[in-house]
């Protein structure tokens, strides 16, 4: 299936495109699902009067006019009050007026807003439900495998009792599990993992195609997907957005023997060159750049080589990227090592990606100075963008608890609006006001006081860094003060389950990375919620704020009392990289140890998240529109266009 995507507009056409963007503002809002909530809840009192045998008979009539595909209004408000009465049997959750109207927003294919902590993952079952009795599938999306196979395995019971099978896709999976998996009504997987499957049925049905012919290529038995029909994007703007930036390319090797040898010559020709001097950095994309005296520099080293290194243009390059990973790309930041190879970190969620390699030679760079076997090169074999793949399903929606600020980019790209619910109860979180310090160090040992004074109080603490290499650091300081904790990051992930269940009891404290933010559920025992409940601490801040928000999130769920403080540096990343001439004015204006002025401190993170805002903003056109020109580039040249490439 080859399927166009129109380049993102721009001039007079972009301006047009606002102009109609803007009625998704007269598209059904919260008040109207709140309303068509209220009519379920009051729709029929006899549901529990029903034994489960009259329950299941039920629920297999209401799902005919899915099956024909002749719902209308009426026939889904009885099915989610069906659906609603299973759950309660099944699980004891009652869903609340909220819960139900996100739920008929997400059939209707919007992308619904809900605080955390508000039941995103059981609110998913209903509309999963409704397009599994379609009998097209529906993709739930996850962003890890822990919670596909999570919310898979806990509401099995509830999808068997509606007449439906469920089941999960990991990283582990073999083809035929993959296939299987496919085939059930619903499938619990994340979005990389999908999106692979797509690509590579794509190359399947290319080489299928290329040697039978198209009818070959159409039921190829080694395809393991069946369509693409719905999908209900969990963490929508961290799928659809934060995710966008970087393709999913499927790769091939590229056999060179000589490439070891290149690489390990590129690391000691690099390792003389100086800073400012022999070659300028771009921390904004990650870039080194020769200058004159290091182009000669380079000249005079290669003298005695062979190869590909009489090429001046090849030899800059390799020379160029291995001085990025030199400086962009370091151990237990961006990457781990684990049984002598590089295993690629995820930023947004902390996680290791095993199956991912660094294009152009990058990856090459790095297993060259940490002296390890260098992998062969890789050939793309085919390739899409998140943003593309998705509009290829027939019916999309999504949730999150941070997407007002994406609606604007989701109608651009996606044509689907998105509906704010307000939370089920008012919120308690306690939110204390930032505190942005001039040196890193200051930064440490003001986290480490808090956390030792929310300590002495008995509540428990949740502390949220953005690398390995700074929850190590912060464990450290806190094994200096005899203070026991538990550590979650991508060295420590099989524990992740134990840990999340435990960190929120009292006197508990966790360091984790970005794997304690989206989707997990901290719940805090009594004696904790006694105390003031969950204190969570944020000690950098991100490139987007709604990653911050989702931290924050952690703490103050369903109506408990919860706190949050933030602590920053402006030696952090975000304000290296994106801070500009404000946060180096601010650093010599303030070179003691107090805190800035808040209303300063807010105007330079601001400032700082905007400007990497725009930047990934500019990202995600270029990724669309290098999938567009690719579309054009194979199509131009007579070559069979594989499904996603």
């Amino acid at each position: 299936m080859n399927t166009t995507v129109d380049p993102l507009p721009r001039g007079l056409d972009a301006l047009w495109l606002k102009a109609i963007g803007a009625c998704h503002r007269l598209r059904p809002g919260h008040r109207h699902y709140l309303a068509l909530a209220d009519r379920v809840i009051n729709r029929d009192k006899s549901w529990p009067a029903l034994t489960d045998i009259q329950l299941k008979r039920k629920l297999i009539r209401i799902s005919l006019p899915f099956q024909l595909g002749r719902d209308s209004l009426p026939h889904r408000l009885l099915a989610v009050a069906a659906i609603r009465e299973a759950i309660r049997r099944k699980t004891g959750m009652h869903l609340f007026r909220v819960q139900i109207a996100g739920a008929l927003a997400l059939f209707e294919g919007h992308f619904v807003e809900m605080a955390t902590g508000e039941g995103k993952s059981i609110t998913a079952v209903v509309p999963a439900i409704m397009h599994g009795w379609r009998r097209r599938g529906c993709h739930v999306i996850t962003v890890n495998d822990y919670l596909a196979r999570r919310d898979a395995e806990d509401f099995a019971h509830i999808y068997a009792f509606a007449g439906l099978s469920a089941k999960f896709i990991e990283q582990e999976l073999s083809s035929a599990g993959r296939r299987a998996a496919y085939a059930a009504d619903v499938t619990y997987a994340t979005n990389k993992e999908i999106c692979a499957d797509f690509l590579r049925d794509g190359i399947v049905r290319e080489q299928a195609a290329a040697m039978a012919g198209p009818g070959a290529a159409a039921q190829h038995p080694d395809c393991v997907q069946r369509g693409l029909f719905a999908a209900v994007v969990d963490e929508a703007d961290s799928v659809l957005i934060d995710e966008a930036v970087t393709p999913l390319i499927i790769s091939g090797d590229a056999a060179n023997p000589e490439q070891t040898q290149t690489w390990r010559a590129a690391v000691d020709i690099a390792r003389p060159l100086e800073a400012g001097r022999d070659y300028r950095l771009d921390p904004r994309f990650k870039l080194a750049e020769l200058t004159s005296t290091g182009r000669a520099r380079i000249g005079q080293a290669v003298r005695q080589l062979p190869g590909i290194w009489r090429s001046e243009r090849r030899r800059e390059e390799l020379i160029c990227q291995t001085l990025a990973a030199r400086h962009f790309y370091l151990r237990d930041r961006q990457y781990v090592v684990r049984e002598d190879k590089i295993v690629i970190v995820d930023e947004s969620t902390g996680r290791l990606m095993p199956d991912r390699h660094w294009r152009d030679g990058l990856h090459q760079a790095v297993e060259a100075r940490e002296q390890l076997a260098i992998q062969p090169m890789k050939e793309t074999l085919a390739r899409i963008s998140f943003q593309r793949f998705f509009r290829t399903y027939q019916r999309l929606s999504g949730m999150s608890g941070t997407l007002a600020e994406a609606r604007g980019e989701l109608w651009h790209v996606h044509r689907h609006s998105v509906v704010r619910l307000p939370p089920n109860r008012p919120c308690r979180r306690e939110s204390h006001p930032l505190e942005l310090f001039t040196r890193e160090s200051v930064k440490w040992r003001r986290v480490v006081r808090e956390i030792c004074e929310a300590h002495a109080s008995g509540r428990p603490v949740l502390a949220g860094t953005r690398s390995v290499h700074a929850s190590e650091l912060l464990s450290a300081q806190l094994r200096q003060r005899v203070l026991p904790h538990q550590v979650l990051n991508a060295h420590r992930h099989a524990e992740e389950a134990q840990i999340i269940a435990a960190a929120g009891k009292a006197e508990v404290i966790t360091v984790a990375t970005n794997m304690a933010g989206r989707g997990t559920d901290i719940r805090p025992d009594t004696a904790s919620l006694n105390v003031g409940g969950l204190l969570v601490i944020a000690t950098e801040f991100h490139e987007s704020a709604r990653v911050d928000r989702q931290l924050a999130g952690r703490a103050g769920r369903q109506g408990d009392p919860g706190g949050h403080i933030a602590f920053a540096s402006l030696e952090d990343q975000l304000f290296l990289i994106h801070g500009g001439f404000p946060a180096r004015l601010a650093k010599r204006l303030f070179p003691g140890e107090r805190p800035l002025p808040r209303i300063l401190a807010r105007l330079l993170i601001r400032h700082a998240q905007n400007k990497a805002q725009r930047l990934a903003a500019a990202q995600r056109k270029s990724v669309a529109f290098a999938d567009e020109q690719l579309d054009e580039s194979l199509a131009f040249s007579g070559r069979p266009v594989p499904e996603g490439a």
